[in-house]
This record gives C-alpha cells, structure tokens and sequence, in this order.
C-alpha cells in the first residue's frame, strides 16, 4: 500500500523528458557563447596591438627584425588565427576560423576596425558590421 503508481512514475519521467529538451540546447549555446567570445576577445586584443606597432613602425608589414603581433599568434581557443598584410603595409585583414565545436564561424577585422561574422551555423546570423555572438542576434 505504499510507494508510487505507474502513472506517478510516468509524469515524473514525463517532466524531466521536457524540462531536458529545453535546458540541453540552451545549455550547449550558452557553453557557444562563451567560445565565441573568446575569439572576439582575441581579435580584438590583437587589433589593438596592431595599431601600437603602427604607430611605432608607420606600417602594417614587417619591419627589419619586427613583424606584426598578428602573424606571431596562429590558434587559439578553438579557433585558427590568421592574417593578411596588404596595400604595401597599410591595410590588414585578421580572420579567426572555428574549429571542433566552434566549427562553422568566421571572424573578421581589418585596420578600420570593421567587425564581420563571415560565416556562422544554420540558425545563426552573419553580418558586415558586427560579431554575431548569439543565436538570433541582429546587428
């Protein structure tokens, strides 16, 4: 006369069924997230040292024995990091690909600090002006 019923049982499953359905997706995006913004980070922090070694050398390119803080980074935080020098030294463009659970999206940013999201999931947006770091997000 004591214990649960089959029904009891049954609802109880039923509830956890639907309560994992929701938090498990939003879960993963939110773990995402948070990689996504470790690349923003990077290239922002690296942008930033960019303009520092222009305005010590007035030029994006090597010069003599220094090269540019872009090309000494290569990966990071499931993203590869690479950089394009061009315009004889005044322009650059830095990209950071996404690889493993980041695979996917692509990042952007040149010397006028133009952000783009050049690729992104299905359900995720890309954008010429921004970095698109959440699921839906509009810029």
């Amino acid at each position: 006369a004591s214990g649960f019923t089959l029904i009891e049982v049954m609802v109880t499953v039923a509830i956890i069924a639907i309560l994992a359905a929701i938090a498990i997706p939003n879960y993963s995006d939110y773990v995402l997230r948070g990689q996504l913004a470790n690349a923003t980070n990077i290239l922002g922090g690296i942008r930033a040292q960019m303009e520092q070694y222009y305005q010590d050398n007035r030029t994006y390119a090597a010069s003599g024995t220094f090269s540019p803080p872009c090309q000494s980074i290569t990966a990071v935080a499931q993203f590869t990091l690479s950089c394009t020098i061009s315009n004889n030294g005044n322009s650059y463009l830095m990209t950071a690909t996404g690889s493993g659970p980041t695979a996917g999206f692509t990042y952007t940013v040149n010397e006028a600090n133009v952000q783009q999201t050049t690729a992104a999931r299905t359900g995720w947006n890309t954008s010429n002006t921004c970095w698109v770091t959440k699921r839906g997000q509009v810029c």
